[in-house]
């Protein structure tokens, strides 16, 4: 696979698109005036304590307090001793992939001492140091762990645990024991505190690379301690790299055949950042210089304004039909304008565009970082041995997904329900906003509903009108329906009031809105 890192960066915000065999895959976005907060280390304050959700809320500083779990303030260094665990697994888009352990949660959630209380680990007014697992979604705050990883490139620095852990994919003993040791006396040598796990990346790197990411953690996490110690609650005391520097820090490989930056400066940076990190790639990193912007060149401006669309084509002529909610994502499954073959029965049709389909839809999943519950609403097909053939695709396809996920089908309905891992805002609620108009619902009430409605209101207040004449002010096309295809309802209003009602025009109104006057 043929991959390619397009950087489009300016002084307002930085968009950088990977693709995969020339399709785009995944977009990330930060802007300068909403950097983005996972990874962040806070101090905090605590606002409030929930014992019957056995959380707590944070105020750290943004606008609304951070969400703490009991699980995310307890943990202890034995659940990193299952495995010289597996690093590779987690934390999406933001820091290194490793276990779910390392990020400070989920393993710690399941084996906390279930007698241990949140009131009892934490009282309100109490300061604490959290780090940003999750940004702020919707109306909900960021979720915070107590729990802190600090990724670099070979190696994850744990400072709350006491444990030294390799990547089970270093499956050389020597190797394994050689990385250790580096690690070890480097501790040993400088009286450094807290747990490392050693990343597959740090296969085969020398002592030096390995020493050069011990002494990064230790001079910020000595710097995150003096700023913990002088500065008041709520602050940050520790940032987060930059996009360019996350991305290229956790996806940098050898499969990457170019990376192409359009401004001088963020290309200067990007081949120091690639010379640091795997000096064999600077030759694949380009300066784009054309004046015609770089996403157009390569059509990734056109994949986001595709993303942004419900309905999806596929090349076959099915299409899928992608809403996203508040609780949920459906994505429904349509053949469209495709027919199938004349010999062809209908099954084999109907397998064909779910198996196309099941390809876009995992890449729509990275495209559009959609998370949360996401139900499948595939075309029904009759034999089982089909409806597993699916299945199993999508599963080989979300192994592609960086993004944990986990994938369930409901034989008696036909549907599949995936859990995928969400860290941030998807790209639709990245860029857009809930329509003003309609309120982000989607519709607003048909010009016929409108009329009735007026009609029933006029009703119940025509004791309260005074005058000769009423001036009914509407918006412009409930005015012109009016006197249109509903002057009935004028009709039918007028003789209700028993005086006559003048019709006002009003563009100011909005479509749902009317106001009434007496003359």
């Amino acid at each position: 696979m043929n991959k390619e890192m397009i950087i489009s960066s300016n002084s307002h915000e930085t968009m950088v698109a990977i693709l995969e065999d020339d399709l785009v895959t995944e977009v990330f976005i930060e802007r300068e005036r909403q950097p983005g907060t996972v990874g962040n280390i806070y101090k905090g304050r605590v606002s409030k304590i929930l014992p019957g959700m056995q959380s707590a809320f944070v105020d750290i500083g943004l606008e609304r307090d951070a969400f703490l779990y009991v699980s995310d303030v307890l943990g202890t260094p034995e659940e990193l001793d299952a495995a010289d665990d597996d690093p590779e697994e987690s934390l999406h888009d933001q820091g290194p992939r490793e276990s779910t352990s390392a990020n400070g949660s989920t393993r710690r959630g399941r084996n906390q001492d279930p007698r241990a209380k949140i009131e009892d680990l934490l009282k309100a007014a109490q300061e604490v140091l959290v780090q940003v697992v999750k940004e702020p979604l919707g109306n909900k705050g960021a979720r915070i762990t107590s729990h802190a990883t600090m990724p670099g490139r070979f190696l994850v620095f744990m400072p709350t645990v006491d444990h030294v852990g390799v990547s089970r994919k270093i499956e050389s003993r020597e190797e394994r024991n050689r990385l250790r040791k580096i690690v070890r006396e480097f501790r040993e040598e400088h009286s450094f505190t807290g747990g490392v796990i050693i990343r597959t990346a740090a296969t085969g790197r020398s002592e030096e690379d390995i020493v050069a990411d011990l002494s990064y953690f230790h001079r910020v996490w000595t710097d995150v301690q003096r700023r913990t110690e002088s500065e008041p609650a709520p602050t940050v005391v520790y940032h987060e790299q930059s996009l360019v520097s996350k991305l290229l820090r956790d996806l940098l490989t050898k499969e990457f055949t170019a990376i192409r930056v359009d401004d001088a400066e963020e290309y200067g940076r990007v081949v120091s950042l690639v010379g640091g990190i795997m000096p064999d790639l600077i030759p694949v990193v380009k300066h784009y210089s054309k004046e015609f912007p770089i996403f157009e060149e390569y059509g990734v401006q056109d994949e986001i304004q595709k993303a942004l669309q419900s309905k999806v084509w596929l090349k076959s002529g099915g299409y899928l039909v992608i809403n996203q909610t508040e609780a949920l994502v459906a994505i429904d499954v349509n053949t469209g304008r495709y027919v199938g073959k004349r010999s062809g029965r209908l099954e084999d049709t109907i397998v064909k565009t779910n198996l196309e389909a099941v390809k876009e839809i995992v890449r729509q999943f990275r495209l559009r970082d959609l998370g949360g519950i996401i139900v499948l609403d595939l075309i029904d097909m009759e034999e089982r041995k089909n409806r597993q053939k699916v299945f199993q695709a999508i599963e080989q396809e979300l192994r592609k997904d960086r993004a944990p996920s986990k994938t369930v089908q409901v034989s008696d309905v036909g549907l599949i329900i995936v859990t995928r891992k969400r860290v941030k805002q998807s790209l639709e609620r990245q860029l857009n906003e809930p329509c003003p108009y309609c309120s982000g619902s989607g519709a607003i009430k048909s010009i016929s509903t409108i009329c009735y409605e007026i009609l029933s209101e006029m009703r119940k207040i025509k004791s309260d009108l005074y005058g000769q004449g009423v001036v009914l002010r509407v918006n412009p096309d409930v005015a012109r329906a009016l006197v249109e295809e509903e002057q009935q309802v004028l009709s039918d209003l007028q003789a209700a009031l028993g005086r006559k009602v003048i019709i006002k025009p009003d563009v100011q109104l909005h479509h749902e809105q009317f106001d009434v006057m007496t003359l």
